[in-house]
């Protein structure tokens, strides 16, 4: 029955809590269960499991592995190998900034929490129960452990060794450990490990100089460095690098005004193609074979720092002026035309995907940018660049190629849509239709005191061609072979006043049995001249009458002496004029001997290799100029050849030279038969410098493209940028020569008794002699005065 006291709505919400009762005693003892269930497998998990985890030597003698590192003399990083891009950093050295910056995203709590953060997993819990965007809560502590001892898969087994692992860690290792071990081991993308090689990779410096808005944008990159990359997908970097700072801010790590700054900072990022701050590919692949070498696969892991003599200024200055030098040569020969051509899809949305598909087999060179014509015109070429972005060329910018725009343009030189051309920007910032040029060069220099290489520059451009001219390219020296016959001779009682018939002759019997009749450069002739203008005007008929007279074996077995292979000089007239064969470095090595007094270098590029942690493991230990042991020709010898040679900048074929104003400078030109080759040799006291230019496969390179005209310019801008500074530096003449009728002589070779005369008639000799000494003296005594020539 009703009971007239009872509530009616007592009466039916007793059943609703009797449920709600039952409901929360339930959840309770499943809440309940559920902790003794974790307990137990806790408990189980520390009792059977936590022995077996492995031993923390990995981290407690942490040596990860480190690549192969190449520096320049003054420590300017130029090449580095490994498959693991890494540079090991101890805590005390890294960045506050970058510190805060990682554990802002991915570790707030860490100097709080014993490994696993309890907290962070519950608010990682609730955020992704309301939102789309997962979080995840693994601490840098089990980033750690996963790095090390497990691997990526998702399963409850391997998270439970994740958190048995971290707690372990955090037994083992303090904080700081932990944090300085996850800072120089994680992946960062562009295969570098650690948060100082990444700070190489993308922005080209040291960590410790990064700035708060680079530290946040490397922060970003542990969570996924492809996605979050800078170089190859800079929208997302940017994204985020934008929370991080407001996460920073948010965290009374940086103050408003600082994360104002950084959030509007604009960021440099470095490409593949400007990764290091010095243009030394040639270089880093030479000294990363010669250190395999000698440690084998050891090389790539030992974390070995090898540090060249290369100095960061004279390989710059190197690069840029073959860099001028060769496409100046190029546009000095016309447009050839475009590289190739592609057919661009109709469909506007696949026109992106096929150009990028397509501009990637014309990869860039340093500023000679490839690109995919869009339309073209007489007055106006359109195009696009692997970027993406389009370039509109006109005015000035077509000149060079107004050839191929032109309605009756050839086929292969047309300039159309499609077609694959190169653009470069002027230094006013103008666009340019410009080439790949197809002629290649060497440079190299050196101290010419121990043989330590400044600069090497192996080729146009190391991605393009990989091959070394400066050490693999054997080429025929021309003229600039001369001075060493010359030298040859004055050990043979010829001197600098010796008059030499300058006549066409001809040989018989010289290769392969057959009449030789060589000519000049021009196929003029002075008649009798002296040896001293011979070498200044390089005439050919005067080096051949030279080795004529001093025997061509003698010549061939003299020049051993400056490092020249036999074999490759035979001992033939034709040796007189450069037909042998020479690297550009035997050249450098050999006019060494010039520049120090007569004695022979070895020229060596690496100064000393370290470990990672410093310690020196080798040492250069070069010969040097000074040692009576080393010493190859007479110091009187070099002397006198070093007075030629400066003749030959002062009034000869390298006159352009003038132009730096120094009067310590000597060298020689070369060019040989049918312009295939063109060189310039020359030094000052401290440096040796040699250029060469030419085509990979012998061709002619012009008539008018000499070593003056092609060669020499190049050596001129790198020395006017090399020797700045340096004070001019003149010779004294050593003890046993003479200064007699306006030139120099070895004391027991005075006027008197030098060889007189080569192909000049006996009646002819004293007049000729005469009037030639007289323009010798006149020259000399002209220069004196300016300090050219010391008295």
């Amino acid at each position: 029955m009703f009971n007239k006291n009872q509530n009616p709505d007592q009466t039916s919400n007793s059943p609703r809590k009797k449920w709600l009762a039952r409901l929360l005693v339930s959840c309770a003892a499943l809440g309940t269960g559920v902790v003794l269930i974790g307990a137990l497998i806790v408990i189980l998990a520390m009792t059977l499991i936590y022995p077996k985890l492995p031993p923390m030597d990995q981290l407690t003698d942490y040596h990860p592995k480190m690549p192969l590192r190449i520096y320049t003399a003054d420590h300017v990083l130029m090449g580095e190998f490994g498959e693991e891009r890494r540079n090991l950093v101890r805590i005390n050295k890294i960045p506050d900034i970058m510190k805060k910056a990682v554990l802002a995203i991915e570790d707030d709590r860490f100097y709080q929490h014993s490994g696993v953060d309890y907290i962070g997993i519950l608010r990682a819990a609730l955020h992704n129960l309301v939102s789309n965007n997962r979080q995840g809560a693994s601490t840098i502590t089990q980033q750690v452990a996963r790095n090390f001892f497990l691997t990526s898969e998702q399963t409850f087994k391997r998270k439970l060794y994740e958190v048995l692992l971290a707690w372990k860690i955090e037994r083992t290792l303090t904080k700081d450990q932990i944090l300085e071990i996850y800072l120089n081991q994680i992946y960062l993308g562009q295969r570098a490990f650690g948060f100082a090689s990444a700070a190489q990779v993308y922005f080209g410096k040291p960590l410790q100089d990064i700035t708060l808005a680079e530290a946040a944008m490397l922060a970003g990159l542990p969570k996924a460095p492809s996605a979050n990359n800078p170089i190859t997908n800079p929208t997302r970097a940017k994204q985020r690098q934008q929370y991080i700072l407001l996460r920073m801010k948010q965290l009374g790590y940086v103050t408003d005004q600082e994360y104002e700054k950084a959030k509007n900072e604009e960021i440099k990022v470095k490409t593949s193609r400007n990764e290091f701050s010095v243009h030394a590919q040639y270089v880093a692949e030479m000294v990363r074979m010669m250190v395999y070498d000698q440690y084998k696969d050891e090389t790539y892991t030992r974390g070995l720092n090898v540090y060249t003599t290369i100095t960061q200024k004279d390989q710059e200055a190197a690069y840029q002026a073959v860099r001028r030098g060769v496409m100046d040569y190029d546009k000095r020969h016309g447009y050839r035309g475009p590289e190739g051509y592609m057919e661009i899809p109709a469909a506007r949305d696949a026109i992106a995907d096929a150009i990028e598909d397509e501009l990637a087999k014309y990869p860039d060179s340093d500023g000679i940018l490839s690109a995919v014509v869009l339309e073209a015109s007489p007055g106006r070429v359109r195009a696009v660049l692997s970027s993406g972005n389009e370039i509109s060329v006109t005015g000035n910018g077509l000149n060079f190629a107004a050839s191929g725009l032109t309605s009756n343009a050839g086929s292969n030189k047309q300039i159309r849509r499609g077609s694959i051309i190169r653009l470069a920007q002027d230094i006013q910032g103008n666009w340019n239709i410009v080439q790949m040029p197809q002629i290649e060069a060497a440079f190299v220099s050196l101290n010419p005191n121990d043989g330590a290489i400044k600069s090497l520059i192996g080729g146009f451009d190391f991605t393009q061609k990989k091959f070394n001219h400066v050490t693999q390219a054997w080429r025929q020296p021309g003229s600039s072979f001369k001075p060493f016959i010359y030298s040859a001779s004055l050990d043979k009682n010829l001197a600098p006043a010796s008059i030499i018939n300058d006549a066409p002759v001809s040989f018989s019997g010289q290769t392969n049995g057959q009449t030789w009749t060589p000519k000049n450069f021009d196929s003029k002739y002075e008649g009798p001249i002296t040896m001293r203008r011979g070498l200044m005007k390089s005439k050919n008929m005067i080096s051949i009458q030279i080795l004529n007279q001093i025997g061509a074996q003698y010549g061939q077995e003299f020049i051993t002496r400056f490092g020249f292979d036999p074999d490759k000089n035979p001992p033939y007239l034709t040796l007189a004029l450069g037909a042998g064969s020479v690297t550009p470095l035997q050249m450098a090595t050999a006019y060494s001997v010039f520049a120090n007094g007569g004695y022979k270098i070895r020229p060596y590029i690496i100064s000393h290799i370290t470990d990672s942690d410093g310690k020196i493991l080798s040492q250069a230990r070069p010969e040097k100029a000074g040692d009576e042991s080393n010493r190859v020709i007479d110091a009187r010898n070099a002397f006198i050849m070093d007075t030629l040679l400066k003749d030959v900048v002062r009034g000869g074929t390298a006159a352009r030279a003038n132009i730096l104003n120094r009067p310590d400078l000597a060298g020689k030109t070369g060019t040989t038969n049918d312009s295939i080759d063109a060189w310039f040799a020359g030094y000052q006291p401290s440096l040796v410098a040699v250029a060469w230019l030419g085509f990979d496969q012998p061709r002619n390179m012009g008539g008018r493209e000499t070593g003056s005209a092609l060669a020499l310019p190049v050596w001129i801008s790198y020395m006017q940028k090399a020797l700045s500074g340096i004070p001019v530096e003149m010779k004294s003449p050593p003890a046993g020569v003479i200064y007699e009728n306006g030139d120099y002589y070895y004391t027991e070779a005075p006027p008197g008794k030098i060889v007189t005369n080569i192909g000049v008639g006996q009646k002819d000799y004293e007049k000729i002699y005469e009037t030639e000494n007289n323009n010798v003296k006149d020259e000399i005594f002209a220069d004196r005065s300016s300090g050219m020539l010391p008295d």
